[in-house]
């Protein structure tokens, strides 16, 4: 079989019996428009002291854009933070539709073993931690009062038992409460219910299809990836991830994730609204915020009718369908709002 590698506009592509397998993104020429809103944008971040680490823009499946600041690279993989949770999530997906699990599985029936004594918690809070589902825990919705995160995240003993130990005051499906933890669990859940880890059992599914190589995942003690965060990727391996849910979970004309899970994903499924706001107010938030847009699986609501993977100090994969547009960046800000603020200003418009 005769093989030809070509590389064109920094894209290599593999033509085998006639088939072309994209391993990098195909690279585009931008516009005069999009270029002057570029360098904008540029002259923007340096003025607000912003501290991008690498941004790279597409659209209509081509990178049109890309910049890499001080010590970043394009061959450099980057902490994610929670954009990890999109692919703990995708994991979820995957085993869904291999019939693994479904979103109304409850969480006690994966860990019988590791359960606090239910005989001794209170009515409510015993039946909350028997009604935790898939679901819930996809949408920040497990029924925690405040995130427990901080305080499992620091120990040696056995997380799942420290997770399930904590009280569960409210219903389960009603309270918004963002949870890392909730994704560790949900990491935790699809190790048993598959036998391999989370990054394993994405390799041959996502990760090689779209040619992302070598990926590095932080674990717990128990040696189980920690789903929340922990996730080392490069700048083009989120973009790949974007372009992939923009494009309904095909690439290279396969299907790799289930389109039907692409949508639900990514839609509205819970309000993410913080507990105790009026709703006028969130009304007043919704104008500026976009953290208050609804939460999907693991993925944020934006404005413009858009959606993200988002993680601390400005770690974002942005979706904008309206503009079939994707944009990855890396970062290290405290203000993430003021860096997606940036790309609205001045790139949203020039697409």
């Amino acid at each position: 079989m005769k093989r030809i590698l070509a590389i064109t506009a920094a894209a290599l592509v593999i033509a085998s019996c006639g088939q072309k397998i994209i391993t990098d993104l195909p690279r585009g020429k931008s516009g005069p428009t999009l270029d002057k809103a570029f360098d904008e944008y540029l002259q923007a971040i340096e003025r607000d002291s912003v501290n991008m680490h690498s941004i790279m823009i597409l659209q209509h499946g081509k990178v049109l854009k890309e910049k890499w600041f001080g010590e970043a690279g394009p061959d450099i993989p980057h902490i994610l933070h929670s954009v990890s949770k999109t692919f703990t999530a995708t994991a979820v997906g995957l085993a869904i539709s291999e019939g693994k699990l479904s979103l109304s599985d409850r969480l006690v029936s994966f860990f019988p073993d590791k359960l606090p004594d239910m005989e001794a918690l209170p009515e409510d809070q015993r039946a909350n931690l028997e009604a935790i589902t898939v679901r819930d825990l996809l949408t920040m919705n497990c029924g925690h009062d405040t995130d427990p995160s901080g305080k499992i995240r620091s120990r040696e003993d056995d997380w799942v038992e420290a997770f399930l130990a904590i009280p569960v005051v409210h219903a389960p499906g009603t309270y918004f409460c963002y949870n890392s933890v909730g994704t560790y669990m949900l990491s935790a859940i699809v190790q048993k219910v598959t036998g391999e880890k989370v990054v394993d059992y994405l390799t041959p599914r996502l990760f090689e299809p779209l040619h992302i190589e070598k990926p590095r995942w932080e674990e717990s003690p128990q040696g189980i990836n920690t789903g929340g965060w922990g996730l080392y990727l490069k700048t083009e391996d989120l973009a790949k991830m974007g372009q992939l849910f923009l494009q309904g979970g095909k690439w290279n004309g396969k299907e790799v994730l289930p389109a039907e899970w692409v949508a639900e994903a990514s839609s509205l499924q819970v309000p993410s609204v913080p507990a105790g706001i009026r709703p006028e107010r969130a009304a007043e938030m919704g104008k500026t915020s976009d953290w208050v847009q609804g939460y999907g699986y693991q993925m944020w609501r934006c404005r413009h009718g858009a959606y993200r993977a988002d993680g601390a100090y400005g770690q974002y994969i942005v979706v904008i369908p309206e503009k079939d547009a994707v944009i990855a960046a890396t970062a290290k800000v405290m203000d993430m709002q003021k860096e997606i603020n940036l790309f609205w200003d001045y790139l949203l418009p020039a697409l």
